[in-house]
């Protein structure tokens, strides 16, 4: 439902509860009911945005990742945002807002996203149209990958 209302979903946590597990498995569930969905990290997307700037071709860019019923952007806060990326990513967002659905995950809180995008500024119109029509999720807990190692009798080394 929440593709057909045009609505977004937040993952927010830190690192190994299930954020993009989850992201891609609500991804899967819209493909089985016949939407389109496109999913990159955001690592990937400041590559592409830089790429499509050599050639020319960000508004291409931009209405390539405006077209599917859902997007999907992941691990947002790994790595900042330069101004080019940060400024495409508005623009998508401004072209989806209460069309297309977005699904995002990201280890930091909404306070923090002025430095993902380095402008506050331009952080706070983000999260305007993002949070409209939204649905935050704040996942708490142990990484899951990190469970697995002290399962297997392998235990993480901690910083003194």
């Amino acid at each position: 439902r929440f593709i057909n209302n045009g609505d977004n979903i937040l993952l927010l946590g830190p690192p190994g509860v299930g954020k993009t597990h989850l992201a891609i498995g609500l991804a899967l569930e819209a493909l089985n009911q016949g939407y389109t969905a496109y999913y990159t990290r955001c690592d990937d997307f400041i590559t592409m945005c830089k790429k499509a700037e050599e050639r020319g071709t960000t508004s291409r860019l931009v209405n390539k990742l405006s077209k599917s019923n859902l997007l999907i952007l992941d691990e947002m806060g790994y790595f900042p945002f330069d101004e080019l990326s940060a400024n495409l990513l508005f623009q998508i967002i401004s072209k989806r807002y209460e069309q297309g659905s977005i699904i995002i995950t990201s280890n930091k809180s909404y306070l923090e996203w002025g430095k993902i995008f380095g402008d506050d500024v331009l952080a706070t119109a983000v999260l305007d149209r993002l949070l409209h029509h939204s649905t935050t999720f704040n996942m708490k807990g142990e990484s899951y990958r990190l469970r697995e190692k002290q399962k297997a009798g392998i235990q993480p080394l901690v910083a003194k």
